[in-house]
């Protein structure tokens, strides 16, 4: 896929298996600054597209790590590609009080994913008939979502990611793959925060029940900011 030439990061493509050109040199703050808030390079960039480099430079790499867990790292590449072109596109609309722009790049990450429900689907599935690359006996709390890689997840975890609804391996997957906390979530997702913790608690208890009944301990203590 080919970003449109007129947004700024079209220079910084990623390369085959999930690599990116970041140059990060490029926009280092100078030397005893503190780096600008996303906001601030998001305001900045309506008038100089160019700043708006500093927020694929800052956030690419968490953007395509989480695509590559839920759609594979090729199919990762063009996706965080589209991610950056339509928050390139959407920039006057972000809304500056928020200084970090996570929530929304992810938010605008999940909902393209949206659009590839049936392949990550059949991923976790393919993935499910896998076994591990670990140590049968490590329990399958220490495997839980918030420790599963692109390809090291565990496949009775696969398949019960498969097992969800679109809705609740959203917001599992946001809170415990792209480290949003609730609040966070809320904002990509564009639901109120009750919504978040109502979802999460049933996405928990399906999980467990599909690990029959292990509870899935690593995914909650990546929370406990709860």
């Amino acid at each position: 896929m080919t970003v449109d030439p007129g947004v700024p990061l079209g220079a910084r493509q990623p390369e085959s298996r999930g690599r990116c050109l970041l140059h990060r040199g490029e926009h280092a703050p100078a030397a005893g600054r503190p780096e600008q808030s996303d906001a601030r390079s998001i305001e900045r960039s309506r008038d100089e597209p160019e700043q708006f480099a500093a927020l694929f430079d800052r956030h690419a790499d968490s953007v395509f790590r989480y695509a590559a867990r839920r759609l594979g790292p090729e199919a990762a590449e063009d996706l965080m590609a589209d991610t950056f072109t339509t928050a390139f596109q959407q920039r006057h609309r972000y809304d500056l009080a928020r200084a970090d722009a996570r929530p929304w790049l992810f938010g605008i990450a999940t909902n393209l994913i949206g659009r590839h429900r049936r392949a990550e689907a059949r991923r976790f599935k393919a993935l499910a008939q896998v076994p591990a690359p670990v140590p049968h006996e490590e329990p399958v709390a220490d495997l839980a979502v918030a420790r599963a890689g692109a390809e090291g997840i565990r496949a009775d975890l696969a398949a019960a990611l498969a097992g969800l609804s679109a809705r609740h391996r959203d917001v599992v997957l946001l809170v415990a793959w792209a480290d949003l906390d609730y609040e966070e979530a809320a904002r990509a997702l564009g639901v109120p925060v009750g919504t978040v913790r109502s979802r999460l608690h049933r996405a928990r208890g399906r999980l467990r029940e599909a690990l029959g009944g292990s509870d899935p301990t690593a995914f909650q203590e990546a929370h406990a900011h709860e």
